[in-house]
């Protein structure tokens, strides 16, 4: 993702606050509409995407199985039991285990994230029997949010000895409103490489991955710490990944407190410091510790790599906004990080935060790498009369999907045999 200015790119990054919920039910709230976000759903694109991959049946299949349920415990239970179901799915079909369940190929993201926002939907309208208080839903939906990204799914060998731990995050598509067909190089990653084993210099590492939403809300509201926080001082390395620019790669050096505004996948805008818990020892700033020196010189793939420096800051003592190519200077107010202002800035920014506050800054090696933008083959660019894939579409999400394991492989090598 990028700054404003030309960039954006992203993302970017989810979950939403934990809802406790009450022992007993308390008055049923009205269900409430569906978001911008699901009512996408009705739209052609969506609607072939879930069909030419199987996932057409997921959202119909969460209904079916709430139908008739007599209590909130229950509800759960089966909202749980079909999240981590879906997740499963989606790493399964990527990693070509089962049948595809369409013509589309193995590497598509998109249908995880059109079937998710299916099931979310049904929970969101389903009006049951029993009395749903508004707390109940939300925690419903916090719970399929959780279970579908693979935020729950995290598992590491246990023993395991001389077994690396490696931790890397995706985004959903974003911008679907310019161009509703689009897929997240990100994302298709995450599915990629759950549960994969890459070999290094000083041996096997085991890699999972999680999913994050692209919404303001999810992030203020604590999505990345919440998920994070229990496997940081777990592993031996971590990377956030979004989609950035057009046609390269960048290590983001630098990562900066601020949102700059940029529509969300619900089309809010937030245009703030990134709130934080504890804002009195919030820095402006945080950095990589990723070996980008290393990742930059390796040949990882067709894609050219960058050691990206440029932030844009408020000097201190001043009132405008200064691009900086060479990172901030002291004293300055963060107005983009190296990755812009959006939530692919903000997954590294809370991320690499959560690291430093964590005591984690010298020995943990984290932080934010951008994948190229995700594009469609020569005449298939309008969304108007575009297919929603294209021979050239898939090769560029493959090739960058070989070119994240290749850096992340890069990076592990160059930490590990230290």
């Amino acid at each position: 993702m990028n700054s404003i200015r030309v960039r954006i790119g992203v993302l970017a990054v989810a979950l939403l606050a934990g809802f406790a919920a009450p022992t007993t039910a308390t008055a049923a709230g009205t269900a409430p509409s569906p978001t911008v976000e699901e009512q996408r759903l009705d739209k052609a694109v969506p609607q072939e995407i879930l069909e030419r991959s199987g996932f057409d049946d997921a959202a119909p299949g969460l209904a079916r199985s709430l139908d008739g349920v007599r209590s909130y415990a229950q509800a759960r239970r089966i909202v749980v039991h079909e999240g981590s179901a879906l997740w499963r799915r989606a790493v399964e079909r990527a990693q070509g285990r089962g049948p595809a369940g369409g013509d589309l190929t193995r590497d598509d993201d998109r249908p995880l994230y059109w079937a998710r926002l299916g099931m979310t939907r049904e929970v969101r309208t389903w009006e049951p029997e029993f009395g749903l208080s508004d707390q109940q839903r939300a925690a419903l939906i916090d719970a399929l949010e959780r279970t579908s990204r693979g935020q729950t799914d995290v598992r590491y060998p246990q023993g395991g000895k001389g077994l690396r731990r490696v931790l890397v995050t995706g985004f959903d598509p974003f911008t679907l409103d310019r161009d509703i067909r689009i897929s997240n190089p990100s994302g298709a990653t995450a599915l990629a490489l759950d549960g994969t084993v890459i070999r290094t210099a000083d041996g096997p590492a085991r890699v999972e991955t999680v999913v994050f939403p692209v919404r303001w809300q999810d992030f203020a509201e604590g999505t990345v710490e919440r998920t994070l926080r229990p496997y940081l001082k777990k592993v031996d390395l971590f990377m956030t990944v979004s989609q950035g620019r057009v046609g390269r790669f960048d290590v983001e050096r630098t990562n900066g407190a601020w949102r700059g505004g940029f529509p969300d996948n619900d089309n809010i805008g937030r245009t703030e410091t990134v709130p934080v818990s504890d804002p009195a020892s919030q820095p402006q700033w945080t950095t990589t510790t990723l070996p980008y020196k290393e990742i930059v010189a390796a040949n990882t793939g067709r894609f050219p790599v960058y050691d990206h420096t440029e932030v844009t800051e408020i000097p201190a003592g001043g009132t405008d906004a200064v691009v900086r190519p060479d990172g901030p200077t002291a004293g300055s107010t963060a107005r983009a990080g190296g990755g812009g202002n959006y939530l692919s800035n903000e997954i590294a920014y809370r991320a690499t935060l959560l690291r430093d506050r964590l005591g984690l800054h010298d020995t943990l090696p984290g932080g934010h790498v951008h994948t190229p933008v995700l594009q469609f083959g020569t005449g298939n660019t309008d969304p108007a009369t575009g297919t929603v894939t294209d021979p050239e579409f898939v090769r560029n999400r493959v090739d960058i999907i070989a070119q994240v394991r290749a850096i992340l492989t890069v990076a592990a090598d160059a930490t590990f045999r230290k």
